[in-house]
């Protein structure tokens, strides 16, 4: 397995990280490019993974209060990096910045498992999606 490195979000990875959403066919957040530029630049937990030829493979965006509730937005890892433990150490990493603070998200009938692997617990919850 190549080694990843996970950094800070900054504006110029935008693109990559547009690139990796129409790779996985995460089609809202590519058609909504400006909204979907505006959320990452206002999201206060946003790191992207990068692998040793220096691409970007992965990221994760959150928003956080910084106390109680850690909110994960969306986390995606190219499929073919699946399984070498970058979500997991994605995840470890925003907890560690946080480690009093409960971590949420939604998860897709595919992820759930990885979730439940990493501890996480399934709750109710609601979603409404608006469209334009």
């Amino acid at each position: 397995m190549q080694s990843f490195k996970i950094i800070p979000y900054e504006e110029n990875y935008f693109q990559s990280i547009q690139n990796l959403n129409q790779q996985v066919g995460w089609s809202q957040l590519v058609k909504r490019n400006e909204q979907t530029y505006q959320a990452w630049g206002n999201s206060n937990v946003a790191y992207v993974v990068f692998n040793e030829e220096k691409s970007v493979i992965g990221y994760v965006r959150g928003l956080t209060d910084g106390h109680v509730t850690v909110y994960i937005c969306e986390m995606l890892i190219l499929k073919e990096y699946r399984g070498h433990g970058i979500g997991a150490a994605l995840l470890k990493h925003v907890h560690s910045k946080y480690p009093q603070a409960r971590m949420e998200m939604l998860a897709s009938s595919t992820s759930h498992t990885f979730y439940e692997s990493q501890k996480f617990r399934a709750f109710y919850g609601f979603r409404k999606t608006y469209n334009e």
